[in-house]
């Protein structure tokens, strides 16, 4: 096209079609640089949603273990070093991502995002790193390490994803090239990149780190699967309507099986009551999650029930032993306490009870404990101070004249921790910004046994890319209403550190109320 005479039209014909492939040239690098800013934002979304995942999966891990410290304890703590690294670590990137964007009016005006001379100039000084280099490789190699380090022995899988996910090239740092050369790892992939190129970069590693939380909170909640589920692993207990029962009374317990669903019904049983053989039909029935005893009280003392429990896993009978005793006594000699709506009683609030010995009119029992009042009745009213147990003595008087005593020890538990809510919707919800905008924040106790009135007295505003807004009240102030504003479309909004309290027990603190993500959709 250069070579030879030519004449003027095709050296013009020449020229414009050099300007044409100039044009295509261009428009290809703004569609690439678009490409690059969609994904980022799809990225950013999904990072979003693996957020709240993931402290869905810790609570539940933290709920685990409160239940059951021994099997989940540790792993609690794990997950909790874990999320406070992830977090740490992913606030660093936004933060430097937030830097990135300072210079840039429209965050959706991709085509001007095609310069590299931030990250060239924060990352390298001549053929060596600057210090937001070392500080960049620093983080990512001491995550992977600090991860890998908390991670049980047993998650091997979780431990070669990590390595995978936050690898900086070879034992010296090194990438090949497609000329087989070999260039420094940070280099590699953030020296030279349009801006945009680098941000979605960031945003992947973003969206890494939250995929590592992900999976090593999947396989903590997994790991015990099988112990869970697994007939052998199961026990017995038995479970009636009252502890002890009179001679000639007909007993009306159940064989509860350990760690079963409902759904799981035996095939069969072998059972002995006092080394006598019970019946099928006419001693007990075969239900959904057990056996249904149908035996007679007997006579008074102690009386075991032996034998086996056979269930059906995978086309195999496996046997689950049976080893019970239950008490019948003639009369009364013990007091029932037991709480009306849990049991264990809550500090913070009036925990209703109900108090009584059988046998003995109300009005000749009597009960005491600290922060326990009579309300009428059998009815009692127990406001529970300091301490994790409290110690309820009930005395009465037998139509004989004899005095029976007994005392019962409840655990102090308390108040569960606040979920924060929006418009009524506790976790992340989905509204316009002039929804939003006039919208109250709130805090509920999600299956909570008692009705609690909560009032929020303040809480703390998030808009992406904009400074963070202390609000007193429950609702936005103006502040917040300016930095909601500039939200756009699909913006995670984010509502946390809410202080609430109790409006007829204001001197109560709170758990920390858990925080609201709001998208916006318009």
């Amino acid at each position: 096209m250069a070579g030879g005479k030519q004449s003027p039209r095709q050296k013009m014909v020449n020229l414009m079609y050099l300007v044409f492939i100039c044009m295509l040239a261009l428009n290809m690098s703004k569609e690439v640089l678009a490409a690059f800013g969609i994904m980022n934002v799809k990225m950013e979304a999904s990072n979003a949603k693996t957020t709240d995942n993931n402290l869905a999966l810790v609570d539940n891990l933290g709920t685990k273990a409160s239940e059951d410290a021994k099997k989940y304890g540790e792993l609690y703590k794990k997950a909790e070093k874990i999320k406070v690294l992830s977090q740490d670590y992913y606030d660093y990137l936004e933060g430097l991502k937030a830097e990135m964007m300072k210079g840039v009016k429209d965050p959706k005006d991709y085509a001007v995002m095609d310069k590299s001379d931030f990250l060239d100039q924060k990352f390298f000084q001549g053929d060596n790193l600057a210090e937001g280099g070392k500080e960049f490789m620093k983080r990512i190699n001491d995550y992977r390490t600090q991860i890998s380090a908390i991670l049980p022995a047993n998650m091997k899988d979780v431990k070669a994803s990590v390595g995978t996910r936050f690898e900086t090239g070879d034992a010296n740092g090194k990438v090949e090239k497609r000329d087989g050369t070999k260039q420094d790892w940070i280099n590699y992939h953030y020296e030279g990149f349009p801006l945009i190129a680098s941000k979605a970069k960031l945003t992947a590693l973003q969206s890494d780190i939250r995929a590592t939380e992900e999976d090593a909170l999947k396989s903590m909640l997994a790991g015990n699967l099988t112990d869970q589920v697994s007939l052998k692993n199961f026990a017995t207990s038995l479970s009636a309507s009252k502890s002890a029962f009179y001679s000639g009374e007909k007993y009306d317990g159940k064989i509860i099986i350990s760690k079963t669903d409902n759904s799981s019904t035996p095939v069969r049983a072998e059972l002995k009551l006092d080394g006598r053989k019970l019946v099928e039909g006419k001693d007990y029935k075969l239900e959904a999650g057990g056996v249904k005893l149908l035996i007679g009280a007997g006579a008074a003392g102690d009386h075991s029930v032996e034998g086996q429990i056979f269930f059906k896993q995978d086309g195999e009978e496996i046997p689950v032993k049976v080893k019970n005793a239950f008490a019948t006594i003639s009369k009364p000699n013990a007091a029932l306490i037991a709480a009306d709506k849990m049991n264990v009683v809550y500090r913070g609030v009036p925990n209703p009870m109900s108090i009584s010995i059988p046998g003995i009119p109300n009005n000749k029992v009597s009960a005491s404990a600290a922060g326990l009042r009579k309300s009428s009745g059998s009815k009692y009213i127990m406001t529970p101070g300091k301490g994790r147990t409290v110690s309820i003595v009930a005395s009465g008087t037998l139509p004989d004249g004899q005095r029976v005593s007994s005392k019962s020890e409840f655990r102090i538990k308390d108040i569960p921790r606040p979920s924060g809510s929006i418009r009524g919707e506790s976790g992340s919800a989905k509204m316009p910004r002039k929804n939003l905008e006039v919208s109250t924040v709130g805090a509920l106790l999600e299956d909570f046994d008692f009705d609690l009135n909560l009032k929020v007295s303040g809480f703390k505003f998030k808009v992406p890319g904009q400074p963070t807004v202390s609000v007193k009240g429950s609702r936005l102030d103006s502040r917040a209403k300016s930095a909601l504003k500039r939200a756009k479309r699909g913006d995670a909004v984010q509502i946390f550190d809410i202080n609430a309290y109790i409006t007829n027990n204001k001197g109560y603190k709170l758990k920390k109320v858990s925080p609201v993500v709001v998208e916006i959709t318009n």
